[in-house]
């Protein structure tokens, strides 16, 4: 039979409750100032200088918002560039991990260093943008799938995972006649999917959020990335006049600024919160496996 608790660990749980209960509070509230802000009417942000719920709803940030056409368009060029970026960095990153995850792969060693040199050391961004241009790059999608194709960091970790899989799986199928990128491909991916729907995470949030890259080598509006266009958005609702203003509807009414940037907070973030749910579970065991072995 379990003993009664003391009165020692019952008041241990309730301050740890407590404390992580106020934590948790603490972190949700600027995201419920940003979403309340961003329905509340100039006259309210004006009066009071923090919401957590307005007491009139307005929906003029976002009309403001969606009045441009462009803005679907540009949602529509980040999405292909999550997919297709995020599609390109784990198909890389596996093709290069399984090699360097082989202990009898040539040259192994000094590739590695490799690797690792590009973590510490980079050509800068002048000289990364002379070769994109040199490529033929500027102004296509290629100069935001190209240059960051491998993640050296992502790339170690996989390489960690793949080399904690048995090496009878291996011989196994080698002994069945099965080919090296047989086994990757049907072996090796099947059992990294936790590894894989973490990075898969980690570059698509990044390939989401794609905007300084955007900035220096797209110069085409219609090709603008969501980032890019709302940051133009944000401009003008400041009464800048910069960006593509024959886009956005011209006899609109401007609403408040800070209830524009607020809405663009949350156009730019809800589409990765409510993808993100479907990876956690696979989220911290993807990270935490292939950690340990260097």
């Amino acid at each position: 039979m379990v003993k009664d608790r003391s009165f020692g660990s019952r008041l241990f749980d309730t301050v740890n409750i407590t404390l992580l209960t106020v934590f948790a509070l603490v972190t949700l509230i600027p995201f419920i100032y940003i979403v309340a802000g961003s329905f509340a009417t100039q006259k309210e942000l004006l009066q009071r200088g923090f919401i957590l719920f307005p007491t009139e709803f307005s929906m003029s940030a976002y009309e403001y918002i969606f009045s441009t056409g462009t803005l679907m368009r540009s949602m529509g060029v980040t999405i292909f560039i999550t997919i297709a970026g995020t599609l390109i960095n784990i198909i890389m990153t596996c093709l290069m991990a399984y090699p360097l995850a082989r202990k009898d792969l040539d040259y192994r060693k000094p590739i590695q260093i490799a690797v690792i040199f590009t973590m510490l050391f980079s050509g800068g961004m002048i000289p990364t943008f002379l070769v994109i241009k040199q490529l033929g790059m500027i102004d296509t999608y290629w100069s935001l799938l190209i240059p960051g194709a491998i993640s050296a960091f992502n790339l170690i970790i996989m390489r960690n995972f793949f080399q904690q899989l048995p090496d009878g799986l291996e011989e196994s199928a080698k002994i069945d006649g099965c080919s090296d990128p047989g086994i990757l491909f049907r072996i090796v991916i099947p059992l990294s999917l936790p590894a894989i729907a973490t990075f898969s995470l980690f570059y698509a949030v990044g390939h989401w959020n794609t905007f300084f890259s955007a900035v220096l080598y797209i110069n085409d509006s219609t090709k603008w990335p969501i980032q890019v266009l709302l940051r133009q958005i944000v401009i003008m609702s400041d009464g800048g006049g910069l960006g593509d203003s024959t886009s956005l509807a011209a006899d609109f009414v401007q609403p408040p600024e800070q209830s524009v940037k607020m809405a663009v907070i949350v156009i730019s973030t809800l589409p990765i919160l409510i993808v993100y749910p479907f990876l956690q579970k696979h989220f911290a065991k993807g990270v935490l496996l292939g950690s340990v072995k260097g």
